[in-house]
């Protein structure tokens, strides 16, 4: 899933501003510039649309789990660990949101997708793991639109 698509969603999902976006960039102390913002929340169509690096979404994702949780003290910032991939990213949503297995799966299901206990952890192991299974755009796509809901029901 493209990384433009998730940022737009949790835009949408927590109403957040231009400049809201950029400070919780800055939770993570990465500058990113509000002009930047608006081109990343942009239509792919749009000449002026500007991909989202993988890092910047993790630095965002990072900067979400602060915004959202708080920061702890005298504890550094989380590097970026590349690449990115919706594994990743659906691991930081969970933390940031702070959502347990049986939430992951209210929230799937409350989108008509329905995913054992089993299945939800693979997708949270180590990638050389026996048990590891990717996290496809489908699967990361009703995540955010039940979390969506959720949030803003």
């Amino acid at each position: 899933m493209m990384n433009n698509d998730v940022l737009r969603s949790v835009r949408y999902m927590l109403d957040l501003s231009d400049s809201s976006m950029v400070d919780i960039f800055a939770l993570v102390d990465y500058t990113v510039a509000e002009t930047d913002v608006v081109d990343f929340l942009r239509a792919e169509d749009d000449e002026a649309f500007l991909a989202i690096p993988d890092d910047s979404m993790l630095y965002f994702l990072n900067g979400l789990v602060i915004h959202l949780r708080g920061k702890k003290d005298n504890e550094p910032h989380v590097r970026v660990k590349l690449p990115n991939s919706n594994n990743l990213m659906l691991k930081k949503l969970r933390v940031a949101f702070n959502l347990k297995d049986e939430d992951l799966q209210e929230i799937l299901k409350s989108v008509d997708f329905n995913v054992s206990k089993p299945e939800l952890s693979a997708l949270f192991r180590a990638k050389g793991h026996s048990n590891y299974r990717a996290c496809g755009d489908q699967f990361l796509r009703n995540f955010l639109k039940g979390l969506t809901m959720r949030i803003r029901a």
